[in-house]
């Protein structure tokens, strides 16, 4: 069987044997992808026997059930995500904004697990190994590979396989600046990210070796060929966070061997990517004006996969000397934080109208989900009346435009939570069907 490079439109199948700036048939600009295409000679009858023995359809109930066997990485949080550790032959793409933390917690995981082959398309030798002594990664069985030459650095992971060396991992950074000879198109080009990919994937699939991929994304802050590398994959993880802030969260977006509602809480420090078991102590307020004894603050909880956090929020309103009153937010969804203020005037009777109000979630996490109405409604208010709330209140609740308080999703577990963490003083549905009960109960 012989190979040759043509190109394929992705949106009507059209081949073409040269690149064309769109597609004769379907007329789509940029649709045609370079990929292989196979001569096909005529095929013998034991092929072809041997192909419908293949296809044999079995009963699924007479196919084995074997329980996964993970490996764990050591990191409490990356370990979580994944579902409970690294399956082998698992392919892995983490992606998120440049600077965001992608290689330090790689190289991290190399340190843990070692006899880990690190391939580096981006940064040379020195820098990765500067990098590495801030982080204070020593690791002599840490294997280090500068190029971008896939069909070369298949060859000497099979060369390391070949010594009878195991492999614990392999790490690829990048996927998009991996090229193979084989096809014309320059590096990063959807020809090139595809072909590249099924190459590794063969080989963790062959050798049962954990591979990661670490992706670039786009300016609109999505993967890279999504379409190419979601669907190849194995495992997508997504690094969250604001560059200029500690908190880093990776998300599962994808993931064939566990579940894709866990989120990974890490800190950035100077030693690396550490795990935060105990978030709470950089959402809530540790000594300096807690809750209690200045207005405006409230804590509430929001759910981070199954996990539920408690975070503060904070509210300031100001006299505004505009025609137009400002509303700013920060970590909050600034159109939800009009609909409870218009909710509050309408409702309450609070003249808003004229004052300038500010909403903030302690430390730099966003609150998107409307459990926190509530929280965010009583925080503005006692910053309006000037009245600090009791330290131990902990409100949850989704406000409607009626003014009546809603139960949320894992409302019973995040109260338990906050009984835990010594909030005693708790407000929800339960305790306050509307709005105007709410603070009428706590600020008047």
């Amino acid at each position: 069987m012989a190979k040759k490079s043509i190109y394929v439109c992705q949106q009507c199948g059209y081949e073409s044997t040269g690149w064309l700036g769109k597609c004769p048939n379907c007329q789509t600009w940029g649709s045609l992808v370079e990929t292989f295409a196979s001569t096909k000679f005529p095929s013998s009858k034991k092929s072809k026997r041997s192909a419908s023995v293949a296809s044999k359809p079995i009963s699924l109930s007479k196919v084995p059930a074997s329980k996964t066997k993970r490996t764990l990485t050591k990191i409490t949080e990356l370990d979580r995500v994944l579902g409970g550790g690294l399956v082998e032959g698992q392919m892995i793409l983490i992606a998120g904004e440049p600077g965001i933390g992608k290689s330090t917690i790689l190289l991290q995981l190399a340190e843990k697990l070692g006899n880990v082959l690190y391939v580096s398309g981006e940064e040379s030798a020195s820098q990765v190994a500067i990098r590495a002594r801030r982080l204070g990664i020593i690791d002599k069985e840490i294997k280090f590979i500068e190029g971008t030459d896939i069909d070369s650095i298949i060859d000497s992971i099979n060369d390391i396989l070949a010594d009878k060396t195991a492999l614990k991992a392999v790490v690829i950074d990048s996927i998009q600046t991996m090229n193979t000879s084989d096809l014309s198109g320059m590096a990063g080009s959807v020809g090139q990210v595809r072909e590249c990919t099924f190459r590794l994937l063969k080989v963790a699939k062959e050798n049962n070796i954990p591979i990661f991929l670490v992706g670039h994304v786009t300016k609109e802050g999505t993967v890279a060929g999504p379409a190419v590398l979601a669907h190849i994959v194995d495992t997508v993880l997504w690094f969250e966070g604001d560059k200029t802030l500690t908190l880093r969260l990776l998300r599962a977006v994808k993931n064939r061997f566990g579940p894709t509602d866990e989120v990974g809480i890490f800190e950035m420090k100077d030693k690396g990517l550490l795990s935060l078991t105990n978030a709470q102590k950089i959402f809530l307020s540790q000594g300096k004006n807690p809750a209690g004894k200045v207005s405006g603050s409230v804590v509430s909880s929001i759910m981070q996969g199954t996990r539920p956090i408690l975070v503060e929020i904070q509210s300031l309103v100001v006299p505004s000397k505009l025609v137009n009153p400002r509303r700013v937010a920060q970590g909050i969804d600034s159109r939800r934080l009009e609909m409870l203020l218009a909710v509050m005037t309408r409702r309450m009777g609070l003249p808003l109208y004229e004052q300038d109000v500010f909403a903030n979630v302690a430390g730099g996490i966003s609150a998107k989900d409307p459990s926190v109405d509530l929280a965010i409604c009583l925080s503005v208010a006692s910053a309006y009346f000037n009245k600090p709330l009791d330290k131990k209140t902990f409100a949850l609740g989704e406000v409607g435009l009626l003014g009546e308080v809603r139960e949320v999703v894992s409302q019973d577990k995040r109260v338990r939570e906050a009984s835990r963490l010594g909030f005693t003083n708790v407000v929800t549905n339960k305790r306050s069907s509307y709005l105007s009960q709410a603070i009428k109960s706590l600020l008047k």
